[in-house]
């Protein structure tokens, strides 16, 4: 073990931060139902915005982001749209703002905003609650997983079985270190809600900020001192039909990795991703901690500020870091130790980087702000899927009186046996990898039909979400074992065709949705799309009713943000690469589109929560 007494004290320090965290907020968290789960909507959007990059700064995200960039280059940059990550974009721009004007507390509760309360409106309220439950679990356990083989590295089981009254096999061994820091994940969620994850969050971007600097100038220094040998290819973005990079003469076990990934065809990979990607962002933040940071903002403004800082906070030193990592990875690759049961794991080379090239001092500051990360997604998602156990199932259909007393003794019984599960199904999961696939290319998949429809036909009901988001799941469920060894991205086209089928029978077979019901949303959350009927209705009785005509600004806008967005994520990958002329004209893209931005989107925000 490499870990000297300051490195220990540095993530003890952290731990019994969380701890206190934890502790100091618990009563604040108990005054009701809205101040567990939204902080009592009294947060400013900074701190929530702040607090979601620190979410999205997660340790098993990291690994992977950081093998992407060893393997793919600058061309990673675009892999990430698989979840896909401009979807922060189209938040930005309108639908954080839309779903803060529901005012409900979780997307769950949303649907009875849009389809009412009858029969089929609760169906659709089931299912998205199922939905949330399952994609919960996918998260939780694709955390535990990544910070357990994240840990072995720097604790070995020979260092920890002395003192454990147990046998734990070889392949298990990042599974009980997982589970050992859950415990305190799991500690100051229960104990403070939304309030004390946002602050725990806060501390964690901190610790990754000053790390992050740190590494990225140890890879600039690096470089400076050894040549950067990688193929032909990986210092530039662009790419053909094919991927063609070739590590043959460099490090061959890569062409393996490449090949195993599934994303040689680069051109169709990325036309995929585009196609899934822009009907996943259309269809608004699936039912995750993201989601509960919005709806815990002050106003529709805030919303849409804080989903717009997310990009700019996380981005520029997240990249620094990736950067740094693998830069330092491909420059000492014969130094790192990537063997795992006699085969090299690629998901090793952020870990035995930190092992091999951290200084005392930066170590302790890495693995704090690293398991802090891990800690803050679980957190945040373990808040969110609570949200759904309790207010939608508990509140709603078993104890509707329920006191603050009883909502907080279930929130956290709902807590724990959550944690549990996703423990349970980590057990099964191959690696980060394949769970992460999973959830973007599965679940997210199954989400998309139903929840676009939603926001943007007036006809779309109840029973026809229900069917749609069955006809998605049913395949997100299944597929994997149908179409085994094919990437979940490329089932995706015939997983959204039955989702359609499900979504328009649904719909045209049944009534629609009652007319009262319509025009409250309409009048409330002002969406645009096929809205016609609705429409004139609302304008017949209110005159002075000022319909949503934002369309084309709005996606002016998205194109400007994803283009800003993307030159977020390559310019400090270029700063570490010390590569000049494409750091001028990636910087002034940045500028550029900032500029248009501020005159195109942030001056034509709502000045106040009224003028929403």
């Amino acid at each position: 073990m490499k870990l000297a007494l300051l490195d220990l004290s540095i993530i003890l320090v952290y731990l019994l931060a969380t701890v206190a965290i934890g502790l100091l907020l618990k009563k604040r968290a108990e005054r009701s139902k809205k101040d567990y789960m939204l902080g009592g909507n009294k947060m400013p959007w900074y701190m929530l915005g702040l607090s979601n990059a620190s979410g999205m700064f997660d340790i098993s995200g990291t690994m992977w982001l950081v093998t992407l960039l060893f393997v793919y280059g600058l061309k990673s940059a675009w892999i990430p749209w698989l979840w896909p990550v401009f979807n922060q974009i189209f938040l930005m721009v309108f639908l954080s703002m839309w779903l803060r004007r529901s005012n409900v507390s979780t997307g769950a509760e949303w649907i009875g905003t849009r389809f009412g309360y009858d029969s089929s409106a609760n169906a659709s309220h089931t299912v998205i609650v199922v939905f949330a439950i399952i994609m919960g679990l996918g998260y939780l356990a694709y955390g535990f997983i990544g910070v357990g083989k994240f840990v072995e590295i720097f604790i070995p089981w020979e260092v920890t079985a002395p003192y454990v009254p147990f046998n734990v096999a070889p392949e298990y061994v990042p599974h009980f270190y997982g589970i050992l820091l859950t415990c305190f994940a799991v500690f100051y969620s229960l104990l403070g809600g939304m309030m004390s994850i946002v602050w725990a969050d806060v501390i964690q971007f901190v610790l990754m900020a000053i790390a992050a600097i740190a590494i990225g100038a140890l890879a600039m220094m690096a470089i400076n001192d050894n040549p950067l040998i990688v193929p032909d290819g990986w210092m530039t973005p662009f790419f053909g039909m094919q991927l063609d990079l070739d590590w043959n003469q460099i490090i061959p076990e890569v062409n393996e990795k490449i090949a195993s990934d599934g994303f040689s065809l680069f051109t169709i990979f990325f036309m995929m991703m585009i196609f899934k990607g822009v009907l996943g962002s259309l269809a608004g933040p699936a039912p995750t901690y993201d989601m509960q940071k919005i709806l815990s903002t002050k106003s529709p403004r805030e919303a849409a500020l804080m989903s717009g800082s997310v990009s700019l906070i996380l981005m520029p030193l997240r990249y620094f870091m990736i950067a740094g990592f693998g830069v330092l990875a491909i420059i000492n690759f014969d130094k790192l130790d990537l063997l795992v049961n006699g085969q090299i794991d690629f998901e090793q080379i952020l870990p035995s980087a930190i092992s091999e090239f951290a200084p005392t001092g930066l170590l302790g500051l890495l693995l704090a702000g690293l398991l802090a990360a891990f800690m803050s997604t679980f957190a945040g998602t373990l808040n969110a899927t609570q949200a759904y156990l309790v207010n939608d199932i508990y509140v709603k259909h078993v104890n509707p009186n329920a006191s603050s007393k009883s909502i907080m003794t279930v929130n956290r019984l709902a807590g724990l046996a959550m944690v549990l599960l996703s423990i349970v199904l980590g057990f099964f999961a191959k690696d980060v990898n394949d769970v992460l696939q999973w959830i973007v290319g599965g679940l997210y998949g199954s989400y998309v039909a139903a929840n676009v429809l939603k926001w943007y036909w007036w006809r779309f009901n109840g029973s026809g979400f229900f069917w749609g988001m069955v006809g998605g799941l049913v395949p997100a469920l299944s597929f994997r074992f149908i179409f085994d060894g094919v990437l979940d991205l490329y089932t995706f086209p015939l997983m959204l065709l039955l989702a359609l089928i499900g979504c328009i029978a649904g719909t045209l077979l049944t009534k629609p949705v009652d007319e009262e019901v319509l025009k409250s949303f309409y009048k409330n959350v002002k969406p645009w799309g096929f809205w016609g009927p609705i429409k004139e209705k609302v304008m017949a009785e209110d005159p002075s009713f000022q319909p949503n005509t934002n369309f084309k600004n709005d996606a002016f806008n998205v194109l400007v943000g994803v283009v800003w967005q993307t030159s977020l994520v390559i310019l400090p990958i270029y700063l570490v690469l010390q590569e000049a002329v494409p750091i001028a004209v990636t910087a002034t893209i940045a500028i550029v589109t900032s500029l248009v931005l501020k005159r195109t989107w942030y001056d034509k925000l709502p000045k106040t929560a009224k003028a929403a």
